[in-house]
């Protein structure tokens, strides 16, 4: 049987503090928790050397008689398998026992690994166990777990919404899993969201421990860019495209929204390519107010005509008699 050294498998120096120890735990088991990395067997096995140094170095008092152990650990074992308890009291595997801080339950456990104990030979003999990880009672006493209540963790997941699903609210079907049970989860995503925002799901996070209650989900909005509109805060920006006479002699355009309507536009005459319009209340809502709502900036972008017919091409050189010889108007300086 080797020294486990729980302090190296969650990458924590022997003077972490309790806060530090919890964050490296929680990092290292996102990254290798069976949910994540199914059918790998490399990610399990260090799923469960992970659990395992938190199980004792999460408690204040399991910590304390793990750092005992040092380099006398032998001689514990020893006086272990003699019969006796290397730290006095009852026997580990006996009623009694105390194993200290459980991450997961036995059910929890037996769900991601089937009936096998995934604790090593070393945590059970110095820290209880009864090498029989079936969930039942008596094994629940060895751990010390009996009664036990913890809320569950709250999980964070990336969502990615297409720029009208944001500006209408839209809704989505999540397949959620939660100790080898899958679920269908329908998601109500109010409009207004923005990029980075979060959408909370009550009580489909981790599940709590001894009958406490669940954490939450939390989806993190990430917007996929939209070929014509541009966001800015509630305000959008969009192109809209003017016929060259209507630039020239004013007139009405017709402006993309993300309604699907368009807008209608006033042109004054002369309007430039470029020129920005503002109408107002064709923006996004904001969250939970739906008349709240920012503006559309429409970017005139004057069409010029890619064919001409005779006639049209009369009247544009009549034009250009009439306001003389370009050259002279675009002179060098």
């Amino acid at each position: 049987m080797d020294f486990k050294d729980y302090y190296a498998t969650l990458g924590v120096p022997k003077t972490a503090s309790e806060k530090e120890i919890k964050q490296a735990f929680r990092k290292l088991a996102r990254k290798h928790h069976p949910d994540v990395n199914p059918g790998d067997k490399v990610a399990e096995s260090k799923f469960k050397e992970i659990n395992e140094a938190y199980e004792v170095l999460g408690d204040p008092s399991s910590r304390k008689k793990y750092d005992e152990l040092g380099a006398n650990w032998r001689m514990y074992e020893q006086q272990a398998r003699s019969g006796g308890s290397p730290f006095g009291g009852a026997p580990p595997g006996q009623p009694g026992a105390r194993a200290g801080y459980r991450t997961m339950s036995p059910e929890e456990m037996e769900d991601l690994f089937g009936d096998s104990n995934p604790f090593s030979d070393f945590f059970t003999t110095f820290f209880g166990g009864s090498g029989d990880f079936g969930g039942g009672a008596g094994t629940r006493e060895a751990r010390g777990g009996r009664g036990r209540r913890r809320p569950g963790r709250d999980i964070e997941n990336e969502i990615e919404l297409a720029l009208e699903d944001a500006y209408q609210g839209a809704m989505r079907r999540l397949l959620l899993r939660h100790n080898g049970q899958v679920k269908h989860v329908d998601v109500r995503i109010p409009a207004g969201v923005t990029d980075g925002s979060r959408v909370r799901v009550s009580g489909e996070g981790e599940q709590g421990l001894g009958g406490d209650k669940s954490g939450d989900l939390y989806l993190r909005v990430r917007l996929t860019p939209h070929p014509h509109f541009e966001r800015k805060g509630r305000d959008l920006y969009v192109k809209a495209p003017v016929p060259l006479m209507t630039a020239v002699l004013g007139g009405e355009a017709q402006v993309p929204t993300l309604s699907g309507k368009p807008a209608r536009l006033r042109i004054p005459p002369l309007t430039q390519n470029g020129q920005l319009f503002r109408l107002k209340g064709y923006g996004m809502p904001s969250v939970g107010n739906g008349e709240d709502t920012g503006d559309l900036y429409a970017r005139a972008d004057v069409q010029l005509p890619t064919s001409l017919s005779d006639q049209e091409r009369e009247h544009f050189e009549a034009l250009r008699k009439l306001g003389g010889d370009d050259s002279k108007t675009h002179s060098a300086a």
